[in-house]
């Protein structure tokens, strides 16, 4: 199992980026995918999850109406597009799947 974040970087307050989790070794249709965060000094919290088929979906209530949890399973990749991005969401972003994580993607929101 193998899974690959990217798209993280630096942004200003109020702008956008969308992470990108390209998953391998294992049949991608059939898992819950996650994405959490963990900002430096506290715990790693869950973001976003989708169901296998990507028809449902649950967001953690900081980031309700802002960012939106998508996948592609033809392309066994899952998505996290984030808007009107704030200081607070600056973490490390990591994909899940059951058991398994990626090595994270650094978003900093700054001016």
């Amino acid at each position: 199992v193998q899974l690959v974040e990217s798209g993280g970087g630096l942004v200003q307050p109020g702008g956008s980026l969308r992470l990108s989790c390209a998953a391998s070794g294992f049949t991608f249709s059939s898992y819950v995918m996650s994405w959490y965060r963990q900002a430096p000094g506290k715990e790693r919290e869950l973001v976003a999850l989708i169901s296998s088929t990507g028809a449902g979906t649950n967001y953690a209530d900081s980031v309700k109406g802002r960012f939106t949890i998508s996948r592609d399973n033809a392309k066994s990749t899952v998505y996290l597009q984030m808007n009107s991005l704030k200081p607070e969401d600056t973490a490390v972003y990591y994909c899940r799947r059951q058991g398994y994580w990626g090595q994270g993607t650094q978003v900093t929101v700054s001016s």
